[in-house]
């Protein structure tokens, strides 16, 4: 027997601005961006109707052939020649930018890594020839501080120049800028002090063209009790606050808003690897630590950018390189990002601090059909994860009251050591199901309401009665339509393994499986007389989301 769970939304109430938080996007591979799968995917994208969507790619500064590889990317926009004089080509790093603003999309602008003529070579190990010195360049060469923080600034600021030149002040100023990626991990092999201080020249250089450019760090990684990332984000922090400019010898250094990274847990190469899942509730933790920081050293009127917030850490390994990938595929991603979104959402509400999530999910090319790479596409077909998307999108923002008697609290936020306990080797297995959602008006006036079902527990099966109830309708006849995720909606995993699992399907395989990646219907629209009150009553599974219109 199903249990029930009732909803009540009150589409009289408003409940003030629903952000639309959702709008960042992520991935490493810079040279995916300008192929025509990167292009058809950012078109995607600018499709929806929130767009633009924000777009923040790895090593756009890095030296190399210009052609992207797992894990890495190259624009060789900086060498220096004969006579240690900087010389600048931007042709790449443009297809790049040009990719993001000709979909219809803007760039998020991550300032890294070091390119291989700035690389202070104390930091790496005595090379001999061409070949050995780009392997040790390309493994950690980029993570090196500059050899000299001038010549670093006066890149910064050609860098910011030719933006502005090129794409006008206004809109460079409407973009985000971030300095590096997770400084406080191997992607930085100076200390956190040498942090601050490229931070403080790049701050200078930004500024000296660009006043009004928004500009962040520290890009931590997930922050623990105790851990290094948060021991990192607090240096940082109070070094912005009331520490020695590096660049200008004054108090303090400008901080226009700040990232940190969070990500429900982690999926090493095992090829046999035993269960395990994500865990929604230490990805919020995290969260949480944070902002508790961000609250004690003064910045909690800063925009909040989680500048990867994802259910795990390794975006390019799949299914192939650890079973547990197997979720990305399926429904479960989906719902994974519906639960940890609108929890989110509720922490930026109680904290009064504006939070962004970002998804780090891109597009793979070449890849086997449903890889289980972290991606919105495999081979062209939208996974249902990208659904969830088309349903953010749609959506208005004037939000609606909106309650659940399934929803989980955030009382777990309290519980010690949780962020640590659910993040490796947790299998959710025991664990209840989390059934909650948000409604907003539309733009049309039209009554949105997103229900979604999601247990860590990616077994789970489990079915619930939902009984939902709107108030504030009036007396009129309406039309109600009903979308869904699940193991059977919008989810074309189910028919590529009903088509043999095919690694790379064609004619009317394909055809078969394209045919079920968009965001489709659970029944039929229905016409209801309304007095005051809906009542609508349907079934959901352990994962799903529904999605409602009522106009």
């Amino acid at each position: 027997m199903s249990k029930q769970v009732n909803v009540k939304v009150d589409a009289g109430e408003s409940g003030g601005v629903q952000e639309h938080l959702w709008r960042f996007i992520g991935y490493d591979e810079c040279n995916y961006t300008y192929i025509p799968e990167g292009m058809e995917l950012l078109g995607k994208f600018a499709a929806l109707g929130d767009a633009p969507y924000y777009f923040r790619t790895h090593f756009m500064f890095c030296t190399g052939n210009c052609h992207g590889t797992y894990k890495f990317g190259s624009t060789n926009i900086y060498w220096e020649d004969e006579n240690g004089e900087a010389v600048y080509d931007f042709t790449y790093y443009d297809y790049i930018i040009d990719a993001f603003l000709k979909s219809g999309n803007k760039p998020f602008v991550e300032l890294g890594f070091m390119p291989m003529a700035l690389v202070d070579t104390n930091y790496l190990k005595p090379a001999g020839g061409n070949w050995e010195n780009y392997a040790q360049y390309k493994e950690v060469g980029w993570t090196c501080p500059p050899k000299d923080y001038e010549k670093w600034h006066a890149f910064i600021k050609a860098v910011i120049s030719h933006l502005a030149e090129k794409y006008g002040r206004e809109e460079v100023i409407s973009w985000y800028f971030e300095l590096w990626n997770e400084p406080d991990i191997f992607y930085w092999s100076g200390t956190a002090a040498e942090y601050c201080k490229l931070f403080d020249y790049t701050e200078h250089a930004v500024h000296e063209v660009l006043p009004e450019a928004r500009l962040s760090g520290p890009a931590v990684t997930g922050i623990f009790e105790g851990g290094h990332a948060q021991k990192f984000f607090r240096f940082f922090l109070g070094h912005c606050r009331d520490g020695a400019n590096f660049c200008t010898q004054e108090k303090g250094t400008r901080l226009d808003f700040i990232t940190f990274h969070v990500k429900g847990g982690g999926f090493p190469f095992e090829m046999h690897a035993a269960k395990a899942v994500p865990s929604v509730e230490s990805l919020v933790h995290q969260v949480k630590l944070g902002l508790d920081i961000i609250k004690e050293y003064g910045y909690q009127d800063c925009e909040v950018v989680l500048s990867e917030a994802d259910p795990d850490g390794w975006a390019a390994g799949g299914v192939y390189d650890n079973a547990n990938m197997i979720f990305r595929n399926t429904e479960y991603y989906a719902t994974y990002v519906a639960s940890t979104y609108e929890k989110i959402d509720r922490l930026s509400v109680q904290y009064g601090i504006k939070v962004r999530p970002l998804a780090w999910a891109f597009m793979f090319p070449g890849e086997r059909c449903f890889e289980g790479t972290r991606t919105f596409t495999t081979q062209g077909i939208d996974k249902a994860v990208f659904n969830m998307f088309k349903i953010y999108g749609s959506l208005g923002d004037e939000k609606l009251a909106f309650e659940s008697d399934g929803a989980e609290k955030l009382d777990f936020l309290q519980e010690p050591e949780i962020g640590v306990k659910n993040h490796s080797r947790y299998t959710g297995e025991g664990e209840d199901t989390d059934v909650s959602g948000f409604a907003v008006k539309g733009r049309n006036g039209e009554i949105q309401i997103v229900v979604y079902s999601h247990c860590n527990d990616r077994d789970k099966e489990e079915d619930q009665t939902i009984c939902l109830k709107v108030d504030g309708v009036g007396s009129r006849e309406v039309n109600v339509r009903h979308y869904r995720i699940d193991s059977l909606h919008s989810n074309p995993y189910a028919e590529w393994e009903k088509q043999g699992r095919p690694l790379f399907p064609e004619g009317e395989q394909y055809a078969a499986i394209k045919a079920r990646d968009g965001l489709e219907k659970l029944c039929d629209d229905e016409k209801v007389t309304v007095q005051g009150s809906l009542e609508l009553q349907f079934e959901m599974p352990a994962h799903g989301v529904s999605y409602l219109v009522i106009k």
